[in-house]
């Protein structure tokens, strides 16, 4: 796919660079989940949950390679749709992305909402009417065009991360070594129950491979940007835990229900650590939101180029180069999910098993790429052999699949509300069959 410093054939306009494309992967890793998760991850490992926070990245980290490898390939927008469609087949990307419609605007759901309780804490507002005007904030800054979206996404990362820099080295000072002795107080046992749960901090750290035809010198940007999205989480996450770790101890920590808040108060002072943290909060959610409705925007686009979805969403607005209608139905779709109970254990598996399955789907798309098309194999910036993109690849399946099975012992009921969704797919797909209407190449 050949690209221009203008718009690619999509007629989509290329306004993200590499330093926006590491911002989108942050921007969606590092987001609510550091102010709350890592309590309870602390009560299953102790102190020795600072090394499950690096064997959770160990499965992303898997996945990031194969992500590294397919965006350097085959940039494209909607990438977690059009892969699986075209290397293992149709349905496959339809399911993918049809599950992902649920999962994105859950996603959206848990953000504003917990967004809108930091926002409580200091000015009272109506919860349902503020999250809707985040939306449509979020969702107007998206359809004026990708680089006022993707440099915004860049300013608010930067922020967030000199508040983490501060909280930091503020911190520093106030640790005591004892709090992180002894170090496996809860043995291997309670680091392995702690890994599934910080799992999700690291959930996006791929999202630029989403608008991949946007991304200037795709090739070769995306590789470095998803390879410098997850490194750079995870530093920033294993700084911000060992500050509140030896500032509070395992014990504090684990029974806190604001545990960077808790920690700042110790060394900053209510009054200065209360602003601080709920700023950082809102930062980190708002450039969250403006990732995820850039993702769910594309793949809502490539389905519609494709037939699989109606082919206005696949409209691109003749001045600002984005596409305004999937921005729309975008919106809509968070506006209805307004609708629905705000439960955020049940919002949070219904977010993570489509984005699971959507990895899964992609890592294998990755291997028949290797065993099947050794033009496009031949065509990435980076390239691992193929056998070694086969290896990664069925690593990264494995690893997903096992995600997903151990999400059913937190709770059943997302699980079955997924599967009617994708019931109602199921029939939208088969009367598309019916009528015609096929997958194309767009």
């Amino acid at each position: 796919m050949a690209h221009t410093a203008g718009a690619d054939k999509s007629g989509l306009k290329q306004g993200v660079g590499l330093l926006s494309v590491i911002s989108l992967g942050m921007g969606l890793a590092v987001g609510v989940s550091i102010f709350s998760v890592i309590a309870p991850a602390t009560a299953l490992a102790g102190p020795a949950m600072l090394l499950a926070v690096i064997m959770a990245a160990l499965p992303m980290f898997v996945i990031a390679v194969t992500y590294a490898f397919m965006g350097s390939a085959l940039p494209t927008a909607g990438a977690s749709y059009e892969w699986p469609r075209r290397f293992i087949s149709p349905l496959t990307g339809f399911v993918i992305a049809w599950l992902r419609i649920v999962g994105s605007v859950g996603a959206m759901l848990i953000l504003a909402l917990v967004l809108t309780r930091y926002l409580s804490m200091y000015v009272e507002v109506p919860t349902k009417m503020t999250m809707l005007a985040v939306f449509a904030l979020i969702f107007g800054l998206n359809l004026l065009g990708v680089s006022i979206a993707a440099k915004v996404q860049t300013v608010l990362m930067a922020a967030l991360i000199v508040l983490f820099l501060v909280f930091g080295a503020w911190g520093a000072p106030s640790i005591q070594a004892v709090n992180f002795v002894p170090f496996m107080s809860e043995g291997w046992a309670g680091v392995l129950a702690a890994t599934p749960l910080l799992i999700g901090m690291f959930f996006g750290i791929e999202a630029a491979t989403e608008v991949g035809d946007e991304v200037k010198n795709s090739r070769r940007a995306i590789p470095i940007g998803v390879a410098a999205s997850i490194l750079s989480a995870m530093a920033l996450y294993l700084l911000v835990a060992a500050v509140a770790l030896g500032v509070l101890g395992p014990q504090a920590l684990a029974a806190s229900e604001t545990p960077v808040l808790d920690a700042a108060e110790a060394f900053m002072g209510s009054a200065i650590a209360g602003p601080v943290i709920v700023i950082g909060a809102v930062l980190a959610i708002g450039k969250s939101l403006n990732a995820l409705a850039m993702v769910f925007s594309r793949y809502l686009f490539a389905m519609a180029k494709t037939g699989a979805l109606p082919p206005a969403l696949a409209k691109v607005h003749p001045k600002f180069g984005t596409p305004h209608i999937a921005l729309a139905v975008a919106f809509g779709f968070c506006c209805l999910g307004l609708l629905a109970p705000m439960n955020l254990t049940s919002l949070f598996l219904a977010v993570n098993v489509p984005t699971l399955l959507k990895y899964g789907a992609t890592c294998l798309a990755a291997t028949r790429i290797a065993k099947h098309h050794p033009d496009i194999h031949a065509q990435a910036v980076f390239k691992p052999s193929r056998k070694a993109v086969t290896i990664w690849g069925w690593m990264g399946v494995i690893a997903s699949g096992i995600v997903v099975l151990l999400g059913l012992t937190a709770d059943w009921k997302p699980y079955v509300a997924l599967l009617v969704w994708g019931a109602i797919g199921a029939v939208w797909y088969a009367v598309r069959g019916r009528f015609g209407i096929v997958d194309s190449e767009g």
